[in-house]
């Protein structure tokens, strides 16, 4: 046996899961103080409830195999999102609306990607689920952004986006003239855009800062029709904290697969890729009713790749013959300590800080 992991898999080992576990704990208690209580999702389910569970959504991502003991096709669920869709249908169907449930868990894909090749991560999220609207949306993006603060982050930032907006505004425009905007506007190709319809020339232009991307958008051909939309992303974007900068992408898709009318994507200094993903989306119930709902994930490897998760190791070393009692009041007071089981044992062969002296403790 060589040690080694399959390619997109890693080991994470000390004292960077413990800042792992730490940045983990932080987040779900900003979440629970705002009343979302944690759900714990199987690893594993059936393959047709991970894919059929949120509208616009699948499992295209997931590894599947057959239960040698059901012979049906199980999945192990690349995201948790339908996950928590399926408790909220389902076990908590019966529970009154809103739902806030939070969750952490580990997530396999397929494969990876160019700039994030890894196949397993850390997934930590919050879901209002039976609204969308934009008091709930408010709700929701604060919670993010306070979650992340609450773990150490600095420097943040929020894109935001409208996934339907293209659809809502095409109407009953032909297949394949939307499929060719839609790819006109994925690649910001203005020539292309014109081509098929001037109009639709804002949504590239309306990409930048928010204030004023949104000025763009209002004062566009669509900005009559989108009015309402507007003026609730606007009433968003007022209520985020000084000091988040905002930006704002109309035709962004990319990652909002399932999203419907908002979506939104949290950016930290430093970082080259997301450290969040949020929006609005539907939760399919087993009759073929859909609720609304909204949420957002955080990514914990993109933060702790990028250092920005403190990485603590205050370690008190016990020596031999010292007051067990000292030691006990000293972890109540939120230290560390690693006790010297033979007289040989040092602070360094136990990567210790510190150590515990009768006048107590002292750097090692």
């Amino acid at each position: 046996m060589t040690g080694l992991l399959p390619e997109g898999f890693h080991d994470r080992l000390p004292p960077f899961a413990d800042a792992a576990a730490r940045l983990e704990r932080r987040v779900l208690d900003a979440a629970f103080a705002h009343g979302y209580e944690q759900v714990d999702p199987p690893l594993v389910e059936f393959e047709g409830a991970l894919t059929h569970r949120l509208k616009a959504g699948g499992a295209r991502d997931s590894v599947r195999f057959v239960d040698p003991v059901s012979q049906a096709t199980l999945a192990v669920r690349p995201d948790i999102t339908a996950q928590v869709g399926r408790i909220a249908a389902t076990r908590m169907g019966h529970h009154p609306r809103p739902v806030r449930l939070s969750y952490a868990g580990a997530v396999v894909r397929l494969r990876g990607g160019k700039i994030r090749p890894e196949r397993a991560a850390r997934q930590i999220g919050c879901e209002l689920i039976g609204r969308d609207s934009v008091a709930a949306a408010r709700e929701v993006v604060g919670v993010a952004i306070e979650a992340l603060q609450a773990a150490g982050l600095e420097g943040l930032s929020i894109d935001f986006t409208l996934p339907d907006l293209l659809a809502e505004l095409a109407g009953d425009m032909a297949p394949e003239t939307l499929a060719a905007l839609r790819e006109a506007l994925d690649g910001k190709d203005a020539a292309g855009v014109a081509a098929i319809d001037r109009a639709y020339l804002p949504l590239i232009e309306a990409a930048g800062p928010f204030d004023a991307a949104l000025a763009r958008l209002r004062e566009s051909a669509h900005g009559a029709a989108l009015k309402t939309r507007l003026d609730g992303l606007a009433e968003i974007a007022a209520s985020v904290p000084a000091g988040v900068a905002l930006t704002l992408d109309p035709t962004e898709r990319h990652g909002f697969e399932y999203q419907s009318w908002l979506g939104f994507s949290l950016f930290q200094t430093g970082v080259p890729v997301e450290v969040g993903r949020g929006g609005s989306y539907a939760i399919v119930h087993d009759d073929g009713a859909e609720e609304p709902a909204i949420g957002f994930s955080l990514y914990a490897d993109a933060i702790l790749d990028a250092g920005l998760a403190p990485v603590e190791r205050r370690r008190l070393f016990v020596p031999v013959g010292a007051d067990p009692a000292a030691a006990a009041e000293l972890r109540r007071q939120g230290w560390v300590t690693v006790a010297a089981l033979e007289g040989e044992d040092t602070p360094a062969a136990q990567l210790c800080t510190h150590i515990l002296t009768p006048e107590g403790p002292e750097p090692a």
